[in-house]
Order: structure tokens, then C-alpha cells, then sequence
């Protein structure tokens, strides 16, 4: 028997419960896998609370780390005893040991502890596919990345660093602040006492940026697009206080702007090219260049009030379940 949370109806967080869950042996190309440590991403309240709708009831998370203990026919490249992470398959993270689709899993190489590990599936990735793929940064751009002190921002704040681009982060307070420029950040605005577009606008000497990551959505949309230089990129890569909306003639008028709305799932297969994704992250850790570990940490039962804390804004970097 496995021990893992569930949820039955939308809501709060009041309704993640913990249940025993019975986990059988894994069949054609499925594994088995023992978790160590399990992720807790803001997509997971999305889910929780019904915005991305799923058939209930479920389990929740996608995004741990653990060891295989079994595998199932046909699957040649993962191993009984290999430490794995994960980011994308069924909902279920949130559990002791489940069984996976091995094709979803990615070895962790030598020197990736699983604290690291798990800081590195779903927030690491992000900030690769959003950095290398949706708006490729080649070094020497000026950015604007909304909530920087958290879990992807913290990261992102260091690969901007190795790639020799100046980051200009939005966080919610002076302490949030320090913790963003010490991974990296340039410069910083504390969105409680300071104008975003006003700041960004003295900080490039009136140019504007060519790309804003906006993670916040419906509070920030406004100042993302007054942030841009004409025919800007807004990569609106999260909605947490609402969904964006937009009437496209608003584009046109301040600066025949771009916008998109990526998805994950869209950067990251076939398998081979999120290997490779994984590849380029683990080497940027291996060499020193982006270091990262959970920053709060709460045992699976807690797991409700880990989404607590997590949509009060009091986390900063990553946050884990213990199972």
C-alpha cells in the first residue's frame, strides 16, 4: 500500500487528503518509482482549484525525483536502481511510489544530489524552454521577468547571468529583492512601492526591453506591455492572480507587439529533445553556473498547507513534499 494525496472536488487547499492508494506492478513500458522527494509547482494549484480541469477524483503533481524499483516489458533505456526525474505524464506526484511511463523519465547523471534534482524537473526545464526556445536569448538583452525570487526565478536568474543577459526581475518585497540579486538578478523592482514600467524605462534609458516573462498574468499585463520596445515579445508563461485577456488592437497600438502563451508540453518532446533540454540544464549545474536546493520543505500530509503558503507568497525558491 502507498500512501499519497487525493482530492475528490475542486477548491482549497482543504481538499487534498491523504489515502492509501494500492500500487500494482508496472506493464509495457511503465517503471516503477520510489519517490524522495516530490515537487510542489504553481500549476498544481491550477489543477487543485479547477482552472485546468481534470476527472475527478485524481491524484496531483507531475514533478519528482526517486529511484526505480521495477520495470515493465519493453523498456531498455531506464534500469532498475537508476535515480530518475520527472515533469510531464498523469497527474500522481504527490505519493510514496507510483508507476510512470518510462518514457517520461530522466536519469539524473553523477553530482545532481535529489535536493537538487528536485528544485531542477518542471522549474529548471522551464527556464530552459523559456530561455532557448520561446524567446532565444543569445546574450547582451536587457529582459524584464516577473516574480523572480521564486522557484523558476531564482533559476532564471542565474542562467541569465551565464548568458550574459541583464535581468531585470519584479519581486513583492525588500527581503525577496536580496535573494534575486544574489542569484544573479541586475536589478530589481518591489512591485509594492515601485512603478514597473516607470522603473524598467529609467533602467534602459528609455529604450524598453524586447522581451517580458510574465508569470503573474491579469496584475501585471498592463505594465508588461508599457515595459517593451516596438515589436516586442510578451511570453505570458503563468496566470497566478488571472487569466490574461486582450484585445489584440492594444498590440497594434503600443508597438505591434507579440504575444504567446507556451506550454510545456509543446517544447519538450519527442523524447530526445527533452533529454537534450536536461542535458544543457545538469551541465549548467555540473559547472557551477546555476546552483540550486529546495528553500521550504513539508511532509506529504502537508501538502495542503504547502499550496497555502505557496499562494500567500510566503515561499521564496523551491518548495518539496517529503514523502
Amino acid at each position: 500500500m502507498n500512501q499519497a494525496i487525493r482530492f475528490h472536488e475542486t477548491g482549497g487547499a482543504d481538499v487534498l487528503k491523504l489515502e492509501h492508494v494500492e500500487v500494482g506492478e508496472p506493464g509495457p513500458g511503465q517503471a516503477r518509482v520510489r519517490h524522495s522527494l516530490i515537487a510542489v509547482n504553481f500549476i498544481d494549484i491550477y489543477f487543485r482549484t479547477g482552472r485546468y480541469p481534470l476527472a475527478l477524483p485524481n491524484g496531483l503533481g507531475s514533478d519528482a525525483v526517486g529511484v526505480v524499483e521495477a520495470v515493465g516489458p519493453d523498456v531498455t533505456d531506464i534500469r532498475v536502481g537508476d535515480r530518475v526525474g520527472y515533469l510531464i505524464g498523469p497527474q500522481g506526484a504527490y505519493s510514496q511510489v507510483r508507476v510512470m511511463p518510462a518514457d517520461v523519465l530522466i536519469p539524473l547523471p553523477e553530482g545532481i544530489s535529489d535536493r537538487t534534482a528536485a528544485t531542477l524537473m518542471m522549474k529548471g526545464m522551464t527556464a530552459q524552454y523559456l530561455f532557448r526556445q520561446v524567446y532565444p536569448l543569445k546574450g547582451g538583452e536587457t529582459i524584464l521577468y516577473h516574480a523572480a525570487a521564486g522557484g523558476v526565478g531564482l533559476i532564471a536568474c542565474q542562467w541569465a547571468r551565464a548568458l550574459g543577459v541583464t535581468m531585470i526581475g519584479t519581486v513583492s518585497t525588500d527581503e525577496k529583492a536580496a535573494i534575486a540579486k544574489a542569484n544573479g538578478c541586475a536589478h530589481t523592482i518591489v512591485t509594492s512601492r515601485e512603478n514597473i514600467a516607470q522603473r524598467v524605462r529609467e533602467i534602459t534609458e528609455g529604450k524598453g526591453v524586447p522581451v517580458v516573462y510574465d508569470s503573474v498574468g491579469k496584475d501585471t499585463l498592463e505594465a508588461s506591455l508599457d515595459c517593451l520596445q516596438p515589436r516586442g515579445s510578451l511570453v505570458s508563461n503563468g496566470t497566478s492572480s488571472g487569466s490574461v485577456v486582450i484585445d489584440t488592437k492594444l498590440l497594434a497600438a503600443k508597438g505591434s507587439l507579440w504575444l504567446t502563451r507556451p506550454a510545456m508540453v509543446h517544447y519538450i518532446q519527442p523524447r530526445s529533445h527533452m533529454l537534450a533540454m536536461a542535458e544543457e540544464l545538469f551541465g549548467h549545474v555540473l559547472a557551477g553556473r546555476i546552483v540550486s536546493e529546495p528553500q521550504q520543505s513539508f511532509a506529504l500530509a502537508d501538502a495542503a498547507e504547502a499550496h497555502r503558503a505557496l499562494e500567500g507568497r510566503k515561499t521564496t525558491g523551491a518548495t518539496v513534499l517529503v514523502p
